[in-house]
C-alpha cells in the first residue's frame, strides 16, 4: 500500500453475497436509527490504482446485501472472481476475505485459484506501512482492532478489474481471522486517474446499479461549484472542507464559529465522508439546526425514534437545509434530511449530534446528504466540488 501513491484515497470494504451487516426489516425511519449506530463500524479505503478514465456503476447495499453503504463490483485475481466493494472515502487499510478464513462468510476470495496472487515477503516495503505488522514466517502479516472488530491477515498481491481497468499487482490483506462486524479494503489512485474522481450516491431504497463512481479527469462533469480542501497531513486520507455557517430554510442559524473551525493538530474541522451514513454536528451546530427546525414546527408534539431526537407524526415544514462553504452553498431538498417511515406517518431529522463532549470536533458530511449529488474529489487542484445530480 504505497504511502507515495497515496494522493487520493478511496476506500472500499469488500463484501460477499452473503456477507453483510444485516439490518432486520423494519419501517425507514426504525432502520434509518440502526444504520445510524453502525456509523462508526466502518474503517477502509483504496491504494495503488492506474488508469486514465473509468465509470463504474454504483449502487445502495441496502437491497443486495442488507448493508447501509454503496457498493461496486470488482474482479480480482486471474481467472477473475467478482466480489461486491462497498465504497467510503475515508480510512486506509485493504483487507479482503480469503478462503479458510475464520468469522467470514462462506464466499471469499480464493488466492489458490489464481496464477497472479503474490503473498508479499517480511522485507517488502509494504509491510512497514500495515498497522502492527508480524514477520513470524516467512510473509508479512498483520493485525488490526476497529471498534468491535479485529482483523488478522497476510499481506498479498494480485490484479483488480474495476469497470474496463485493470490494475496489476494490488496490495491487499488477506483476511485469515475477523470477529466483529466489519471487513476493510484499500486502494488508492494516482498515476493516469490523476488524483480525480467522482461519485453519485442514488438514494439507500434505490435498488440497481443507478449511481455512478467516475475515475479520472476525462470522466468528470464540465460545470459544478466548488470550494478548497484543506490539507491535513496528519490525517490524509479525509477530505476538509471550510464550513462556514448553516441555512435552514432562509435563516441562517447562530453557530459560533469554534464550531466550524479547522484545526490540523487537533483533526477539527469539517469533512466529507462516504462511508458514514447520517451527518454528525458538533454539539452547538447540530442544537442551532435542530432548534430552528422545531421552531418552524410550532406547537406540532416533537419525539425522539431510536438515535432521532426530532421526529413528527405531522409534515415537517422545512423546504431545505444549506451547508454554506467557503465559495460555495449546498442547499439540500428535504429527501436529504428528513427520513421518513414507511409503516407510520412519523419523520426524523436524518442528522445528529456528536455524541460525546471530549470526542474531535469533526463534522461530518455523510452518505444521506450526498446522495443524489455528484460529489467530485480533485486532488490536484485541492478542491471538491458538488452538484445536484439525480441518480436514483
Amino acid at each position: 500500500m504505497t504511502t507515495t501513491a497515496l494522493l487520493f484515497s478511496l476506500a472500499i470494504l469488500f463484501f460477499s453475497l452473503a456477507q453483510g451487516l444485516h439490518h432486520p426489516s423494519c419501517d425507514a425511519a426504525e432502520q434509518g436509527s440502526t444504520l445510524k449506530s453502525n456509523d462508526k463500524a466502518r474503517l477502509l479505503y483504496l491504494s495503488s490504482l492506474v488508469a486514465g478514465r473509468s465509470i463504474v456503476p454504483l449502487a445502495s447495499a441496502r437491497a443486495v446485501v442488507q448493508n447501509p453503504t454503496y457498493i461496486v463490483k470488482a474482479k480480482i485475481g486471474t481467472p477473475a472472481q467478482t466480489l461486491l466493494m462497498a465504497v467510503d472515502t475515508s480510512n486506509d487499510a485493504a483487507w479482503v476475505p480469503c478462503t479458510g478464513c475464520v468469522g467470514c462468510s462462506s464466499t471469499t476470495y480464493n488466492s489458490a485459484k489464481s496464477s497472479t496472487f503474490k503473498p508479499l515477503k517480511c522485507g517488502a516495503p509494504q509491510c512497514g506501512q500495515v498497522p502492527n505488522p508480524s514477520c513470524g514466517g516467512a510473509t508479512c502479516g498483520f493485525n488490526l482492532t476497529y471498534g468491535n472488530s479485529a482483523v488478522t491477515a497476510t499481506l498479498v498481491q494480485d490484479n483488480i478489474t474495476l469497470a474496463t481497468d485493470s490494475i496489476h499487482s494490488y496490495t491487499f490483506g488477506c483476511v485469515q481471522k475477523t470477529t466483529g462486524s466489519s471487513f476493510p479494503a484499500q486502494r488508492s489512485a494516482g498515476g493516469l486517474y490523476r488524483s480525480i474522481f467522482s461519485y453519485c450516491l442514488p438514494s439507500y431504497k434505490s435498488v440497481g446499479f443507478t449511481g455512478s463512481l467516475r475515475l479520472g479527469p476525462n470522466s468528470q462533469p464540465v460545470r459544478i461549484k466548488t470550494t478548497q480542501l484543506l490539507k491535513n497531513p496528519r490525517r490524509s486520507s479525509f477530505y476538509y472542507v471550510n464550513l462556514m455557517a448553516i441555512r435552514v430554510g432562509r435563516r441562517v442559524v447562530n453557530i459560533p464559529p469554534s464550531a466550524f473551525a479547522f484545526d490540523p493538530n487537533t483533526g477539527a474541522g469539517t469533512v466529507f465522508d462516504s462511508g458514514t451514513v447520517f451527518t454528525s454536528l458538533v454539539k452547538p451546530a447540530y442544537t442551532a439546526v435542530r432548534d430552528e427546525v422545531r421552531r418552524r414546527m410550532g406547537n406540532a408534539t416533537v419525539s425522539s425514534l431510536g438515535g432521532f431526537d426530532t421526529c413528527y407524526s405531522v409534515p415537517i415544514n422545512v423546504p431545505t437545509i444549506t451547508f454554506m462553504f467557503s465559495g460555495m452553498n449546498v442547499t439540500l431538498p428535504q429527501d436529504n434530511f428528513i427520513i421518513r417511515s414507511s409503516a407510520s406517518t412519523i419523520s426524523c431529522l436524518a442528522m445528529a449530534a456528536r455524541r460525546r463532549q471530549r470526542e474531535l470536533r469533526l463534522n461530518v458530511i455523510a452518505s444521506f446528504q450526498q446522495q443524489n449529488h455528484r460529489i467530485l474529489i480533485d486532488v490536484p487542484n485541492s478542491k471538491l466540488g458538488v452538484a445536484r445530480e439525480p441518480c436514483s
